[in-house]
């Protein structure tokens, strides 16, 4: 696969269109400037304290895509006319390989962007891709976890039709505390 792959979400009345595509590095600035937020920061194992540690992001994510087992999407706000977007968001379709019946999906959204339906619009894209994409050589279903404390992560979940499936135990380090599992399954993509 390759890192030119740029994914849509259409405008809608309350919120202008999204654009997702592969994280770059002039992305950098914005990307310190969204992990200012605790809330982010609370949610994510990623420290982005500095241009140093965002540049060492963006050097993570892309190389993701070169091995193909990742695939980060920077997701921007647009607006006809303008050529840039508004960092907003990322997603990402994680331990992906073909022929593996099932990935691991995530997201965050900025915390100015927040309520104005980014994750769900972004995840439906990613969803989408990764069935397309996937789905021919064998992935049958996408998985989606939260800690069982980010009741708005478990409502993006709900929203993008990831069905609950069950409390997972914590796994520390990466996952200090109870979560949730939510599945989406290839047949119930449109």
């Amino acid at each position: 696969m390759h890192n030119t792959v740029v994914l849509h979400a259409a405008a809608m009345p309350t919120a202008p269109a999204l654009l997702l595509r592969p994280w770059c590095m002039e992305d950098v600035p914005a990307l310190v400037e969204v992990f200012q937020d605790p809330v982010l920061r609370r949610w994510t194992n990623s420290v982005v304290k500095d241009d140093a540690d965002a540049m060492r992001w963006v050097q993570t994510e892309r190389r993701g895509w070169a091995t193909g087992g990742r695939f980060g999407f920077a997701v921007l706000e647009t607006y006809p006319g303008s050529s840039h977007g508004q960092l907003v968001g990322n997603v990402v379709l994680k331990e992906a390989s073909p022929g593996k019946p099932s990935a691991e999906v995530g997201y965050w959204t900025a915390a100015h962007a927040r309520g104005k339906g980014v994750a769900p619009r972004a995840l439906e894209a990613l969803t989408g891709w990764a069935f397309d994409t996937l789905g021919p050589d064998g992935l049958k279903q996408l998985e989606l976890l939260h800690q069982v404390d980010n009741p708005a992560s478990c409502r993006v979940a709900e929203k993008s039709r990831y069905d609950f499936d069950r409390v997972l135990a914590a796994a520390p380090p990466t996952f200090p505390r109870d979560g949730h599992l939510h599945i989406r399954r290839r047949d119930t993509v449109e």
